[in-house]
């Protein structure tokens, strides 16, 4: 496989991953670095922490004397995390709409990205854009406490698992953001926190009915 070399770690991120739900390495099958190093022409310290991210989000395990292998994760493992997000992000909208109210430059330009990025067909980029649009509000929000937990979600990580299978769909995601960001720029609490909801159970149940239907990391 022919690839640029200064690769970036989370296309080498992106690459093992969808190996992984692809089926293309086996649960169990070790993931050597120094292997995938050489094939992308990459430092092993590259690698070493695409595979430190994969183990985040239990894709992989690591184990003395015996290296990193896939892990066999079961779909409910995946989709668990959306009505945990959904219900810390419906707090924080609705914290934040009166704070933000007329004043959401900021996550309208994240939108803007979002949509440049889907035309591109940029992963990365979707995905940081995407991420700046949730952290913008969690944290107008206001709440120390919510915006810790939320962190602790791995929200970035979790974001690239759910669109690496959907990447036909990036341009309807970016416009998926935009109900919130209406009723973020209204500043009304109650329809910023549902619509929110909305769109992170959304998620939820297209991640559920993914993993149902095909393979993920072996699950049949």
């Amino acid at each position: 496989m022919t690839v640029n070399r200064v690769m970036l770690r989370d296309q080498i991120k992106d690459v093992l991953l969808q190996r992984i739900l692809n089926g293309g390495y086996a649960p169990g099958e070790r993931i050597v670095e120094t292997r995938v190093a050489e094939e992308f022409g990459v430092s092993q310290a590259t690698v070493r922490e695409a595979l430190r991210e994969l183990e985040i989000l239990r894709l992989i395990v690591s184990e003395p004397f015996r290296g990193v292998r896939v892990r066999e994760v079961r779909p409910q493992e995946i989709a668990e995390i959306y009505p945990v997000r959904a219900a810390l992000e419906e707090v924080a909208a609705r914290a934040a709409a009166p704070r933000l109210a007329g004043r959401v430059e900021a996550l309208s330009d994240e939108v803007q990205a979002m949509r440049a990025a889907a035309d591109e067909g940029d992963l990365h980029r979707f995905v940081r854009h995407d991420v700046a649009f949730h952290r913008l509000f969690v944290e107008a929000s206001g709440n120390r406490t919510l915006i810790d937990v939320w962190e602790t979600l791995h929200v970035d990580l979790r974001t690239r698992l759910t669109l690496i299978r959907r990447l036909g769909a990036l341009a309807d995601v970016a416009e998926a953001h935009v109900p919130p960001l209406k009723a973020l720029d209204a500043g009304d609490g109650e329809l910023a926190g549902r619509r929110v909801r909305e769109h992170i159970e959304g998620f939820g149940r297209w991640v559920s009915e993914q993993m149902q239907d095909g393979r993920v990391a072996g699950e049949a």
